[in-house]
């Protein structure tokens, strides 16, 4: 187990509501050079990017380049997202009805992603993926 997997934890425990529902069942964290993975897909609730899904996410936030989310959509785990919008070069949204969406933000050097599930909402899991990349953007990461 890699000891960034603590932090697939931490992202599920902030994207909780009032309630303690949980609006995020999986996530990942990868690196902003290449998209190499810094979480394992060994966590129970890890996102598992195939390689040339991480490289292509990567790809586009270092390069701040998002036309090709615009074009073929944002791909994760084997299903093609819509690409919804993007702020600051930094945060992407994505939906795909019937599977979810998901929150992809940027630090100086990785890139945290993260998914709801369809039915719950994803301003939750907007505000839990925000706190982890702020969190990594203090400790310089």
């Amino acid at each position: 187990m890699s000891g960034w997997d603590a932090y697939i934890d931490n992202l599920l425990a902030y994207c909780r509501d009032g309630s303690g529902d949980s609006h995020c069942d999986k996530g990942c964290i990868i690196g902003l050079d290449g998209g190499a993975k810094w979480t394992s897909d060994t966590h129970a609730s890890a996102l598992k990017l195939a390689a040339a899904e991480a490289v292509n996410i990567a790809n586009c936030f270092k390069s701040k380049n998002f036309s090709p989310f615009q074009e073929a959509g944002v791909l994760a785990e084997g299903e093609k997202y819509q690409f919804l919008r993007e702020e600051d070069g930094k945060l992407v949204l994505a939906k795909k009805k019937g599977s979810g969406a998901l929150t992809l933000q940027a630090t100086k050097t990785a890139i945290v992603i993260a998914h709801c599930p369809e039915g719950k909402q994803q301003g939750n899991v907007n505000k839990g993926t925000g706190v982890i990349a702020d969190y990594l953007e203090s400790q310089n990461i």
